[in-house]
């Protein structure tokens, strides 16, 4: 029989020990870089998420704890203006100091201290909460470390590999039964799956870890509809390139088609054209362009305008959660490829019926940003393990393609 503070013990050593596993590739320098203000550098990924639990759970609690550095309170305060001051986010790349030394010795630090709360925690539902939301939120950033050093490392003439082998793995999908590789999948021609109208039931039902915006479970009516049971590929995509679909402004939203001609988009974000074909830059450098891989790093926009010269749309996140739920698929046709890539809903992010944010600082984690986004649902193959849900809603702004 496992003592619960001891599991809870293991588990927070896991998660914090894979978000420095995810560093070891990579420079003191890689780290201290930011490629754009919407990325932070590595170094600020360790500290921020120490950040979290030396503000949330071990200052409230263990009032005998001292942090290394006050400065740190407001250095690595990402967005909780309920905390205090914060560092400008485009500015995080200009922090040489402290060092990624330094930093790596402050999650040791409050690592210490955590590690002394941790066997009380489970009997206290109020903190054991909070370690439960902290252990998720670095698993966000693990994720996000992978996908901003993805971009920092584009940026580099060198086209440097963050690691040669395959980064992520196989997984368990986010509707929560093993999936056949996206790679497989997608040999076999689109199957559509149909759902007849009826209520759905959407949301987190109460069992394990949900983030609030999945909350609270509610009642949806669904017309008819037919879902794709796969993710588009990059030779589908390569399809409507070839089919000027970029230079096609009745393809796209206004704002989407402004985007285009702004930044000059031709192809997903790291494609290249090499003579006659696409090359994509990946976290194992460049790589020639799998045309049977799911299609990646391609904004909301781009997404619609592609489901529009397709002759069909993107799904809303309820009949994307309705079908990852098993509904229509009584003809033996699962959704394929779930987990690879994150899959854009037509939704836009908003609060479901009854949706209350918690109070204080805590509050502010995902409530407040649910204007002018989008809902996206799955997972990526740059997801940890476990992280997923078939209730998760990730969200960003339409434009957004990193």
């Amino acid at each position: 029989m496992v003592d619960p503070g001891e599991a809870l013990a293991a588990r927070y050593r896991r998660v914090r020990a894979r978000t420095e596993a995810l560093i070891a590739p990579l420079s003191a320098e890689d780290c201290a870089l930011q490629s754009m203000p919407d990325a932070s550098p590595a170094k600020w990924h360790l500290a921020h998420t120490t950040w979290f639990f030396e503000t949330f759970v071990v200052t409230p609690v263990d009032g005998l704890y001292r942090s290394p550095d006050r400065v740190y309170r407001s250095l690595f305060n990402s967005y909780y203006h309920a905390v205090g001051a914060r560092h400008p986010r485009p500015e995080r790349g200009l922090l040489s100091r402290p060092s990624l030394a330094e930093v790596l010795d402050y999650r040791m630090h409050v690592d210490t201290a955590m590690l002394r709360l941790l066997p009380d925690a489970p009997g206290d539902d109020r903190l054991r909460d909070l370690i439960e939301l902290g252990l998720h939120h670095e698993q966000q950033h693990q994720e996000l470390i992978l996908t901003d050093i993805l971009h920092l490392l584009s940026r580099n003439p060198l086209r440097p590999a963050y690691a040669r082998s395959k980064v992520g793995a196989t997984r368990a999908g986010a509707s929560g039964g093993a999936q056949a590789s996206a790679h497989v999948a997608a040999h076999a021609p689109t199957v559509w799956i149909e759902c007849s109208p009826g209520i759905a039931m959407i949301g987190h039902d109460g069992d394990g870890f949900a983030f609030d915006n999945e909350c609270p479970r509610h009642r949806v009516w669904l017309d008819a509809f037919a879902m794709a049971s796969r993710p588009v590929t990059n030779a589908e995509l390569a399809a409507f390139i070839d089919d000027d679909g970029y230079r096609r402004p009745e393809l796209w939203m206004s704002s989407g088609y402004d985007a285009v001609t702004a930044n000059a988009w031709h192809a997903p974000l790291y494609w290249e054209r090499m003579q006659d074909a696409f090359a994509e830059f990946t976290l194992r450098g460049l790589e020639a362009l799998d045309p049977a891989r799911p299609v990646a790093h391609v904004s909301w926009f781009e997404a619609d305008a592609y489901a529009r010269w397709a002759g069909a749309r993107l799904p809303t996140e309820f009949e994307w959660e309705a079908v990852a739920r098993g509904r229509g698929a009584s003809g033996g046709v699962p959704m394929a490829g779930v987990g690879e890539v994150w899959e854009w809903a037509s939704s836009s992010y908003a609060p479901y019926p009854g949706f209350r944010p918690a109070g204080g600082a805590i509050g502010e984690y995902n409530g407040k940003f649910m204007c002018n986004q989008y809902v996206l649902r799955g997972a990526s193959a740059a997801t940890p393990t476990g992280h997923s849900r078939m209730t998760y809603r990730n969200f960003f702004p339409p434009e957004t393609r990193w």
